[in-house]
């Protein structure tokens, strides 16, 4: 009987070492499909998507040329020069400032795709914190790409995060100081593009990013620069120009321009107060004159409701029409939405007000742009309509 008690315990011990064996395997094999799945989403997040130079591009670098230490990292984002060979002046056009804020870098793909340059310079620069489309903000649950249906097809762009990729820079402080004013700023602040203009040659990676965009400019000896955001339509400022002092005058012109043309664009001269804004520390560090440009992007502020890539496109949001309703946002939203057509279109005819006011009152320094989509075009015919097409490869 002792034998046989003693056979059966033995059996059973096999059995349980076969059973946690098995459990462990599966558990294993369960962790190993979700980390390659997870892994492959983490690659495809770190991959850009493809722009296509038109004709109007004579020359494309790096913020690596500017800034060597950024060469070969995810700072190291591409420049396209459309230079005309003819007397004017240089414009420079930011977009992917912050990556969760699509028209700007969507408009600043439609001037690559399309413009072409008779007098002077444009040069533009598409994805200012290429490090920001690497992956998205955390607890927002946003998506990490969209699509764009053009004339041969859909193309897809990625969203991203109004900050630098952590993998970038890390750890973030608990306060911000911001160099060289020393102002204090949330920590996470630190990764923000438009909090570290001038930028630090040796500073932390966005610092360089914003070092290697000033030197830029600088170099270049722009008399313009642009730089295109969004903004939540619960924020006050939206749908509006932020101008350098010495911008204010070109600024002015440019709004009631648009204004003839029945598009609403407030001004508002850049805060003294607040530093490390790009129209605020380039317009103090450099000759250039800046300006700063804000639509209203219903996928990015607090009263949305689901987001989706559709939200991001189309600009549709039951959440904010209750909101309009309850007058608590700072601009008109209904049924039809903001699409992103209608937010990239601002932004393209706001670039041609300034250049139009620029050239009106520097005739002699003129900067030409021919190509730039009109908004009653961008708006009738989609944005999709003016970027190049898949089927074209």
């Amino acid at each position: 009987m002792q034998e046989k008690n003693s056979s059966e315990t033995m059996r059973n011990g096999a059995d349980s070492k076969r059973s946690r064996l098995v459990k462990t395997i599966v558990v294993f094999s369960l962790v190993a499909i979700v980390a390659a799945i997870s892994g492959a989403d983490f690659l495809k997040n770190r991959s850009q998507a493809k722009l296509y130079p038109g004709p109007g591009v004579t020359s494309t670098t790096s913020l690596g040329a500017y800034l060597p230490n950024l060469k070969g990292t995810a700072g190291d984002s591409p420049v396209y020069i459309m230079d005309s060979g003819k007397p004017g002046e240089t414009i420079v056009v930011l977009g992917g400032t912050h990556c969760d804020e699509p028209s700007g870098y969507i408009a600043a793909v439609a001037l690559v795709e399309n413009a072409v340059v008779s007098s002077g310079r444009m040069i533009v620069v598409p994805q200012a914190d290429r490090s920001g489309f690497t992956h998205t903000t955390p607890l927002e649950a946003y998506p990490s790409r969209f699509e764009i249906e053009t004339k041969g097809g859909k193309r897809w762009f990625c969203f991203g995060s109004r900050l630098a990729n952590p993998i970038d820079q890390w750890p973030d402080p608990d306060i911000m100081l911001h160099y060289p004013s020393g102002q204090k700023l949330s920590g996470d602040e630190t990764r923000n593009l438009n909090r570290s203009y001038p930028g630090k040659p040796d500073g932390v990676f966005i610092e360089r990013v914003a070092y290697a965009i000033t030197t830029l400019v600088k170099k270049e000896h722009a008399a313009l620069t642009i730089d295109l955001h969004e903004a939540p339509l619960e924020y006050f400022f939206i749908d509006a120009l932020a101008v350098s002092e010495k911008a204010r005058e070109i600024g002015v012109i440019a709004q009631l321009n648009l204004s003839m043309q029945d598009i609403e664009m407030g001004i508002e001269a850049s805060p003294q107060n607040l530093r490390g804004l790009s129209h605020r520390e380039l317009a103090s560090a450099t000759p250039t004159m800046t300006f700063l440009m804000e639509t209203a992007n219903p996928s990015q502020g607090r009263f949305r409701g689901r987001t989706t890539a559709d939200l991001v496109v189309d600009g549709k949001d039951v959440c904010y029409e209750t909101a309009a309703k309850y007058k608590r946002l700072f601009v008109k939203f209904d049924s039809s939405g903001k699409p992103i057509s209608l937010r990239v279109g601002r932004h393209l005819v706001g670039i041609t007000e300034i250049l139009n006011a620029y050239n009106e009152l520097n005739p002699d320094k003129a900067i030409y742009v021919d190509g730039i989509p009109a908004y009653e075009e961008v708006l009738s015919e989609g944005i999709g309509s003016f970027l190049h097409s898949p089927s074209v490869e």
